[in-house]
């Protein structure tokens, strides 16, 4: 179903679910504030309260359809989210490895990646802000990059030429 089908389905649930609820409540208030001067025919108020019955039904009925899918879309939603993370992971790895990036410099680059400042990486790494900015350094040297900004768009680059292979 297209995003504008569940959009109408919805609608008339909701549409549905209102008109049986009005139907009660006003045969309630009406009941209640006596209101009619002459009480309507039982066959009328029992086909009016069969009418809203059946449509609280159907909005019930629809309304576990939606739900069903909805929790349908939100696992294929996060099991895709969970393949482009292991997917990102995998890209950072071969590209750290291709590289020659040791371990801590693989921990740097992927806190640089993050946007870390080198305080925060000094602190998170338990060492000296010298010890990042050479290490960093030897990263972009590795990379053949300037510095984090032409680091980052070599990961974006893979990520936009992944996008467009597979939209082929």
């Amino acid at each position: 179903m297209t995003k504008a089908g569940r959009t109408l389905t919805f609608a008339g649930l909701l549409g549905l679910q209102a008109l049986g609820t009005f139907v009660f409540i006003g045969d309630l208030l009406s009941s209640r504030l006596s209101l009619y001067s002459q009480p309507p025919a039982w066959s009328t108020r029992e086909l009016m309260e069969t009418g809203a019955a059946l449509a609280l039904l159907l909005g019930l009925l629809l309304g576990t359809f939606l739900m069903v899918r909805t929790l349908r879309d939100l696992k294929s939603a996060e099991h895709r989210l969970e393949r482009a993370s292991e997917a990102f992971s995998d890209m950072l790895n071969a590209r750290f490895e291709g590289w020659g990036l040791t371990a801590a410099e693989r921990d740097v680059a992927l806190f640089a990646i993050k946007g870390l400042s080198i305080q925060e990486m000094a602190q998170l790494r338990d060492t000296t802000e010298g010890t990042i900015k050479s290490q960093t350094a030897a990263i972009y040297r590795k990379a053949g990059v300037s510095g984090r900004p032409q680091l980052l768009s070599l990961f974006i680059e893979d990520l936009v030429d992944g996008i467009d292979r597979e939209s082929r």
